[in-house]
């Protein structure tokens, strides 16, 4: 009898869930009736993030346009869903990413951008800075961006999609 995905050991994790996510996703992309195709691949990159992914799910096509309005809402949603359905355990959710015309990696170097021009505005002036409302994801970045700053603290502060970081000075 197989082992469940979430009881397997956790060394060849990655592979269970594959093959779930390429059926969830070809499902999901069938009967919307959306034009998208997709591919699932290992990050190639070495990245200096504590916790990058390991793999991507990389979309195209003509319906792409529709994962990325509002901010990415929908790629934002298919992830959650087709992560969670898959039956990802907790600590494994980091280790995919949902990607659409690299929308994600010029989001995550805006949101480091922010970050830091925000935390000079808190340093020359001595006040607090809230920036606007984020999801997990973003407030995260923000969060790992201004970590080793010394003269500031970050929290974050608000309740379910109003939730949001605030700058502090020291």
């Amino acid at each position: 009898m197989d082992t469940p995905p979430a009881a397997q050991p956790s060394t060849h994790w990655v592979e269970n869930y594959l093959a779930a996510i390429d059926s969830l996703l070809n499902q999901i992309i069938q009967q919307g009736g959306l034009a998208l195709s997709f591919a699932i691949h290992p990050l190639l990159e070495e990245s200096s993030e504590v916790e990058s992914p390991e793999y991507v799910v990389d979309f195209t096509g003509a319906d792409a346009d529709l994962l990325l309005e509002r901010n990415g809402a929908l790629l934002d949603a298919l992830e959650h869903v087709v992560l969670k359905a898959a039956r990802l355990r907790e600590e494994h959710l980091g280790k995919f990413a949902f990607e659409c015309n690299d929308w994600r990696r010029q989001r995550v170097e805006e949101l480091k951008l922010t970050a830091q021009v925000a935390a000079e505005r808190v340093v020359g002036s001595g006040a607090p800075f809230a920036l606007g409302p984020m999801n997990p994801r973003e407030r995260r970045i923000i969060h790992l961006a201004l970590r080793d700053r010394p003269d500031l603290r970050t929290v974050s502060e608000g309740v379910g999609p109003e939730r949001k970081v605030v700058i502090l000075p020291k």
